[in-house]
């Protein structure tokens, strides 16, 4: 039996302000995620998530969108998001905040990048899930904040948090991280 390929999960800003070096540096962080044959997943949205799909395709990486939308239709008029680059999009018919629980569980790891309210529910649910998660420094947005967000919220959950301003240091850091990385199980809960 083959071995599975790593999912990686990118979290971060639809919209609002994205710099153009912040936009790069994303992308570079989707090429990371590819070269390092791992399949990339998003909620299928634009922004910095889209910019990492972007990277991962120009690197020859497998990308997977989970949509908020019930058809492909209504992914792009109702929800405004893309479907280039995408080889995958999985219609939830969630709605965006639905569509995040199913994002999350489907990475084995989570990177944060920028990001603003739903980034940080997205977050939440990671950290509350045990996860591995990575948060991509320089790219604005609550990814400067997590930390401190960490240290307030001072509950062990299993979740392990690696921060990183370069791209390829920060992958190369949670796959080397990865197999010792042992979330707790869904039946036994870490923490309430």
């Amino acid at each position: 039996m083959s071995e599975m390929k790593v999912t990686v999960g990118v979290m971060g800003s639809a919209g609002g302000d994205l710099p153009p070096e912040v936009c790069e540096k994303v992308f570079r962080l989707g090429q990371a995620v590819a070269r390092a044959d791992c399949i990339l997943i998003t909620g299928a949205c634009p922004g910095l998530p889209h910019e990492a799909v972007k990277g991962a395709k120009s690197a020859g990486g497998l990308t997977v969108g989970i949509s908020p939308g019930h058809t492909m239709e209504e992914h792009v008029e109702l929800y405004n998001s893309p479907v280039d680059h995408l080889d995958v999009i999985i219609y939830t018919g969630s709605g965006l905040m639905g569509r995040e629980i199913t994002a999350v569980r489907s990475c084995q790891i989570v990177l944060v990048v920028g990001g603003r309210s739903g980034t940080l529910g997205e977050f939440a649910i990671a950290y509350d899930e045990g996860k591995l998660i990575g948060v991509l420094r320089g790219t604005g947005g609550i990814a400067e904040n997590l930390d401190r967000i960490v240290e307030f919220v001072d509950k062990e959950t299993g979740a392990e948090v690696l921060y990183d301003s370069d791209p390829e240091a920060l992958v190369r850091r949670l796959l080397e991280r990865l197999p010792h990385h042992r979330p707790p199980s869904p039946a036994r809960p870490a923490g309430g």
